[in-house]
């Protein structure tokens, strides 16, 4: 029998915090963005640019129809790349420059109407794209085990948290200035572009990267194994968790000002104090969340989440108007559990990912965070469009003083609440059954050890400060 000559050894059970921290520095300028894009974006064009709710709407799905088809070809490249500065490491380089372009065309000179609006969101995206998923298939060959990953995924989210936060005092610093109310978006803008070079800089220089080893005489990634990706039972259940999971906070993202100030009675700076604190909840729920899955399980842990939250929007409309204490309390709860949504279904992405390159002896990280990705480009596009929609048909006008009847009003809270609390708990249902938990997962890893102690001869990159080598062919088993 084919031996090796020496055992190879095993990865650490915890990553230094220290490593951690600094490769989640991706996570502030990517957050900081959703929240804008999500939340103050669309408002921005319908309010203050004067295009239509239904323009805007059609134009956010448009896009993400366009875009789809681009991650699945995003994540088989960046799967299938190896160079001297590593495999994702370079992509995340590549990503910053596109992301920044396309932020300053939409948020800070924003031109061409409806037809401008399609074009330098599709680039947005594309540049949204690479660093997200680079940033979260990087992760999973930077933390290879089960608990280890809800730690990385939980901490990458966490400091997501401060750049969303951050993000979310433009508006306050704006009016603290005595400038408009429209000037904020263009802040917000300038920040996540000042911010986007300085967080990659730190990610690409100072965290390390390990090129997964390919088994040789493995055929070529197919079409066909891209849909046979997805129908994998424990894949399938995470994409219709992500998606739904997606699709419930990002409908509430489209509707939030526009439900918190003609419903609820808020101004728009309390408003977005509220979504602060609802930002902000989620520091301490993604790492307690991901301890949570530490014990009973990502899966657990997902269901856990899911019914909490949606309880906690069944009583919103029971909450005294105008009141920002209560108000405080229901967002806080609400942001501590959705935080550990994609924490989750993330870190189990990657327990795929091992399963899948156990089985076919190639790294797929790249393409299962594509599919994963991909829900969430679906559910902002539907959410948008489909939320905006119903606004017109209701009856709502959404320009700014514009003053709307009570049925309109009415229509605008239903659509606040059925679809976000329907979605979510439809999440959390979906994992029932899940049998791809961390004793299942022990094993895979144990076998992929033994397996790349036979084929690794690629050297970690360490940093961009030291001279990184440049990996040699893949050889056949050393044989005693």
């Amino acid at each position: 029998m084919a031996t090796t000559d020496a055992a190879a050894p095993a990865p650490p059970s915890q990553l230094k915090l220290s490593t951690i921290l600094a490769f989640a520095c991706t996570s502030l300028p990517l957050s900081a963005l959703t929240i804008a894009m999500s939340v103050y974006l669309p408002r921005h064009f319908a309010s203050e640019i004067g295009i239509s709710l239904v323009a805007v709407g059609t134009a956010f799905a448009v896009v993400r129809m366009i875009d789809i088809p681009l991650d699945p070809l995003l994540g088989m490249a960046m799967d299938r790349t190896r160079t001297r500065f590593g495999r994702y490491r370079l992509w995340t380089m590549i990503g910053a420059p596109v992301l920044m372009l396309a932020i300053f065309m939409l948020f800070i000179s924003p031109s061409g109407g409806v037809a401008g609006l399609i074009f330098w969101l599709l680039i947005l995206y594309v540049g949204t794209s690479i660093l997200h998923l680079s940033h979260a298939a990087w992760a999973a060959t930077l933390a290879p085990r089960y608990n280890d990953r809800s730690r990385v995924f939980a901490i990458m989210t966490a400091v997501g948290v401060m750049g969303a936060l951050l993000v979310l005092l433009m508006p306050f610093i704006v009016a603290a200035l005595g400038r408009d109310e429209a000037e904020g978006v263009p802040a917000m803008g300038w920040f996540v572009m000042i911010l986007t070079p300085l967080a990659v800089w730190l990610v690409v220089a100072l965290t390390p990267e390990k090129i997964s080893p390919d088994v040789p005489g493995q055929q070529k990634f197919q079409l066909k194994e891209y849909w046979r990706l997805i129908a994998r039972p424990s894949m399938g259940r995470i994409v219709l968790a992500d998606l739904c999971l997606s699709l419930g906070p990002g409908w509430m993202s489209a509707l939030y000002l526009f439900f918190f100030t003609d419903s609820r009675g808020f101004t728009t700076s309390q408003a977005s104090a509220l979504l602060a604190v609802y930002i902000v909840a989620g520091f301490g729920g993604a790492p307690l969340l991901g301890r949570l899955a530490m014990r009973i399980g990502k899966h657990r842990a997902v269901m856990v989440a899911t019914t909490g939250y949606a309880l906690s929007l069944v009583l919103l409309p029971f909450l005294p108007k105008g009141d920002m204490m209560v108000g405080a309390f229901q967002m806080f709860t609400a942001g501590f559990l959705a935080a550990g949504f994609q924490v989750l279904t993330r870190a189990m992405t990657a327990d795929v990912a091992d399963e899948v390159r156990l089985e076919q002896g190639k790294e797929r990280s790249g393409l299962l965070y594509a599919i994963t990705t991909l829900t969430s480009k679906i559910s902002g596009a539907f959410a948008v469009f489909l939320t905006f929609t119903v606004l017109d048909r209701v009856g709502y006008n959404a320009a700014h003083g514009a003053t709307n009847s009570a049925e309109a009003v009415r229509g605008l809270e239903l659509a606040f609440l059925i679809g976000p609390i329907f979605f979510v708990a439809l999440g959390g249902l979906c994992f029932i059954g899940y049998k791809l938990g961390e004793d299942r997962h022990s094993e895979i890893r144990r076998e992929l050890d033994e397996r790349d102690a036979l084929y690794d001869n690629a050297p970690v990159i360490e940093t961009l400060a030291s001279e990184p080598s440049i990996p040699t062919p893949l050889v056949e088993p050393r044989k005693t």
